[in-house]
């Protein structure tokens, strides 16, 4: 028989939630415009029509904001950066290696106008904001943050395009050349010292794109580590208070098994071993 505490509990408990119940669905009546609260599904890479991305496994970064949509396909070292869409849901987009698609950018395809696929080479930097649609981009090509390479155009290796520059349909860029404007023109033939930033470009972002997966990967117990030791870092001195090491015998958080029979004072055999690895460090 129960106590009558715990009915008093049980009581209370019931009548609490159907108070919430009550509440809840009087809120519900009023609401102007119904909204159903749903749970969004990862929008990182996304099949159409049974069609997958294929992203090579050694690519540096794909962060956890992007979306590869479609037929996409891509290559070792390449990245796609916060915010960023790729999307091959009407055509295909092939990405080479050591290229970045950088934030906010955006890469898409043509169907109705053309039928253009979108072809990016290796060692490309896409810069934020930018929109390559339909078109093709060759091998080492920098494209600046906002540009624009739209339907049928073809941008040559070893190009350098502005910022906010908008290369028109079906114009082609010849290789070794700076564009620039609104429609896009020839400003000048590329330096040596230029042609070789941006094959450093491509390094640098494949560099960076590493440290980038390295911290999205971690999980809430890596992060909390990394909270624990920068706080540490603030306010321990190295000099007055060690940190403390790990205990590799440790077993299930108690500690080590019969350590007090490891001491020094009952087993000097013990002291003998300590002093020797003291002395070799």
């Amino acid at each position: 028989m129960t106590s009558i505490g715990a009915r008093v509990v049980l009581a209370a408990s019931s009548a609490a939630r159907k108070i919430g119940q009550a509440l809840d669905n009087a809120g519900a009546s009023m609401e102007v415009a119904k909204y159903t609260e749903k749970l969004v599904p990862s929008t990182r890479f996304v099949a159409v029509d049974g069609v997958a991305p294929m992203v090579s496994e050694s690519a540096a970064f794909v962060a956890p904001s992007a979306s590869i949509v479609g037929n996409v396909s891509m290559g070792k070292n390449s990245s796609v950066w916060y915010g960023a869409t790729v999307r091959g849901d009407v055509n295909k987009v092939e990405i080479g290696e050591n290229t970045c698609i950088g934030d906010r950018a955006v890469i898409h395809v043509a169907k109705i106008q053309g039928d253009f696929p979108t072809l990016i080479g290796s060692n490309v930097t896409v810069g934020p904001a930018a929109v390559i649609h339909a078109s093709t981009l060759e091998d080492s090509i920098i494209i600046g943050p906002s540009a624009q390479v739209l339907d049928g155009a073809v941008v040559g290796s070893n190009c350098i395009l502005a910022p906010g520059a908008v290369v028109t349909p079906g114009t082609k860029v010849s290789s070794g050349e700076l564009w620039a404007g609104s429609p896009a023109k020839k400003v000048r033939g590329l330096t040596p010292e230029e042609i070789e930033s941006i094959a450093n470009s491509a390094v640098d972002k494949a560099e960076l794109a590493s440290l980038h997966a390295v911290e999205c990967a971690k999980d809430f117990k890596q992060l909390a580590e990394d909270e624990e030791e920068y706080e540490d870092n603030l306010v321990r001195d190295p000099d007055y208070i060690q940190r403390d090491s790990p205990d590799q015998a440790d077993v299930l958080g108690m500690g080590h098994p019969g350590r007090i029979f490891d001491s020094t004072l009952t087993n000097p055999e013990e002291g003998l071993k300590l002093r020797k690895q003291q002395e070799k460090e």
